[in-house]
């Protein structure tokens, strides 16, 4: 009963934080057993409240309602394996986007009355991007555009992108066409094993939209996170480009995905160049600017349609990539916690994006399977429970990869399911392996941590 009544005051208490938009307003309680149940701040934290034998910890978190983690878990359990006896987190996300053009945020940005000209026909991903981009900024906020190819028009306009045939930032002009020109995103910047970086030039030169993005792309990430912290902010303003921007540069300006002498296997018709130019008249489609439907009405819904996409990609990143960080550095730095190998983490929930953190942290930390010391190898399996509450072992992909593991799991279990793989593993709780060997599932979490020892036992 007093497990009960403390589980009802729980969730009374994070979904009334939650419609305060103080946490995330996705809320789970998950109990297997009438046991005590107690909230904790962060895992961090989760020694000094066990071992202080906390019993109210409602006090605690409602005097910090606006950014911590929360889990519910058995007052039996183990302080040194916290980490993986949570059920299930609940994150309250760092940052929140702003809404610009509503009436009631405080970031609102006033209409501008200055114009920005592009050239008219055909329109590509890159000047729609690059429209909506100036759009989100403070001196072009929801500015008109005027689509023309003739200069005694464009000349007059505040800024110029993708037309006249003049790179110039002072005199507001964003072209990429002249012969000349071989304008690039700063170096990619690669982490070696060592942990240093090495630098190299990006494969593409910026198109218009990558010229607008150089220039206004931290103002933009900065009005829809004004609360973004300054190393974050260019954390997010490279990354950004790296998952998003480059793409667009490169398609635009006529760079191969493949290197010379490879050929794909298949084609891919939905990335967001494609679904832009479709949005252009037909060859044999009659269509004037006088139609209901017309070029310009077209491109503004490609515009939007750049926007939406750029918004998605930047939203993971802040609110996603930012806080997932700290989840894999103390999840690897608990590793031996969970095996004395060193060679499994365990996350709290699934979902979160590890694998680009991970790696940059085994580099930082000199973790290479050149080791001769096996405890300062890189890691092979990664454990979390799914939305479903069970538990899933996966592979670690090779870095660069996408279908290649570091370690798979044995051969002899793919494709086999519940008691059947029971039988063959000899774990209990076995519930399923991907016949790929890249994940598996069982009933606990130590079915899952067993699942990925007996993996290991196969790599010699």
């Amino acid at each position: 009963l007093r497990s009960l009544i403390q589980i009802q005051a729980a969730s009374s208490l994070l979904f009334t934080l939650a419609s305060k938009n103080c946490i995330c307003s996705r809320a789970f309680l998950v109990t297997s057993s009438l046991q005590a149940v107690i909230l904790k701040p962060s895992l961090s934290q989760y020694n000094k409240v066990y071992n202080s034998k906390v019993r109210n910890p409602f006090a605690f978190i409602s005097k910090n309602p606006w950014c911590f983690r929360t889990s519910i878990l058995h007052m039996s359990s183990s302080p040194t394996t916290s980490a993986c006896t949570s059920l299930k987190t609940i994150t309250g996300n760092m940052y929140k986007r702003s809404k610009l053009s509503s009436t009631s945020s405080s970031n609102e940005i006033p209409p501008s009355s200055k114009t920005i000209a592009t050239h008219s026909g055909t329109f590509q991903a890159d000047e729609a991007l690059g429209v909506w981009l100036l759009r989100q900024t403070s001196t072009y906020r929801n500015s008109p555009v005027i689509r023309t190819r003739d200069p005694a028009i464009y000349s007059k306009a505040d800024i110029v992108i993708d037309v006249g045939g003049i790179y110039d930032h002072e005199r507001r002009l964003y072209d990429h066409h002249q012969r000349d020109y071989n304008e690039r995103f700063e170096a990619k910047l690669k982490r070696l094993p060592d942990g240093s970086t090495e630098e190299s030039e990006r494969c593409t030169k910026l198109s218009a939209s990558g010229l607008v993005y150089r220039h206004y792309g931290r103002e933009v990430i900065h009005n829809f996170y004004p609360e973004l912290q300054e190393s974050h902010l260019d954390w997010t303003y490279t990354k950004m480009y790296d998952r998003f921007m480059e793409s667009v540069d490169a398609v635009d300006t006529g760079v191969e995905p493949f290197p010379e002498g490879f050929k794909p296997l298949y084609s891919d018709s939905t990335g967001l160049s494609i679904r832009v130019s479709r949005l252009n008249p037909r060859w044999n489609e009659e269509c004037t600017d006088e139609d209901e439907n017309g070029p310009d009405d077209r491109f503004e819904i490609a515009s939007g349609l750049c926007g939406q996409e750029f918004l998605d990609i930047l939203t993971g990143v802040v609110e996603s990539d930012i806080p997932a960080k700290t989840f894999v550095e103390t999840a690897v730095k608990q590793r031996f916690d969970v095996d004395s190998s060193g060679k499994i983490i365990c996350f709290p929930s699934g979902g979160l994006p590890w694998k680009g953190h991970l790696y940059n942290m085994e580099k930082d930390m000199g973790l290479s399977d050149d080791n001769d010391d096996a405890q300062n190898q890189l890691i092979k399996f990664v454990l979390y429970t799914d939305q479903g509450g069970m538990w899933r072992v996966q592979a670690v992909p090779i870095e660069g990869r996408k279908f290649d593991n570091r370690l798979g799991l044995p051969e002899p279990w793919r494709g086999v399911r519940d008691e059947d793989l029971e039988k063959i593993s000899g774990i209990k709780g076995a519930k399923f392996c991907h016949a790929a060997g890249f994940i598996g599932g069982a009933q606990t979490y130590e079915g899952a941590l067993e699942m990925a020892r007996a993996a290991l036992k196969t790599d010699s």
